[in-house]
């Protein structure tokens, strides 16, 4: 059984993560979604709570739109509260050992804005640097990032070109998941 941790502050108005939601609800997957904004509205995070979830789980997929070259500030907050010393890192913070770490997000303008030429200036992979060093941190298997470009409806993508590239992506999402167990 999976986990995603779900970090997205506008879920309800989304295209491309509701979607990939949906997609993944549909799947033979057995998953546990936990929307992290809909749970902590007040951004009180309950580390307790969230830990004994990890536990439940070998595979961790966390699901959100790319902001400002980095997660939603919820999400942050959420490493910051659950992965603990002592639980996640530290002399007897093992607890994640060997557990599945999965990005899976969304990014709002074209693939060729990140590139060294473009307004980005940086590739996709370079802003999950911060990511790949937490799990190593935590001794997790760190997964290649799952995502795709063009999701921003004022980027000039409609609604319907953003569903089916979120489509896609989930269900590449979905073929990761039974390949990992």
């Amino acid at each position: 059984m999976s986990l995603i941790i779900l970090a997205h502050p506008k879920f309800e108005t989304s295209f491309a993560n509701s979607t990939i939601i949906d997609v993944l609800k549909s799947s033979d997957l057995e998953i546990e979604i936990r929307n992290i904004h809909k749970l902590y509205p007040d951004y009180k995070i309950d580390a307790k709570a969230e830990q004994e979830t990890l536990l439940r789980h070998q595979t961790i997929v966390f699901q959100y739109p790319i902001y400002w070259y980095n997660m939603p500030a919820i999400l942050k907050l959420w490493f910051d509260v659950v992965f603990d010393y002592q639980f996640a890192y530290g002399s007897e913070g093992d607890k994640l050992k060997n557990r599945n770490f999965l990005p899976s997000f969304t990014v709002g303008a074209p693939e060729h804005e990140y590139q060294t030429l473009g307004d980005h200036h940086f590739r996709v992979y370079e802003f999950c640097k911060n990511l790949e060093q937490t799990a190593y941190y935590a001794q997790m298997n760190y997964v290649n990032p799952i995502y795709f470009h063009g999701t921003s409806l004022a980027a000039g993508y409609t609604a319907d070109e953003v569903r089916e590239k979120a489509k896609a992506h989930a269900n590449n999402l979905v073929a990761k998941l039974e390949e990992l167990g």
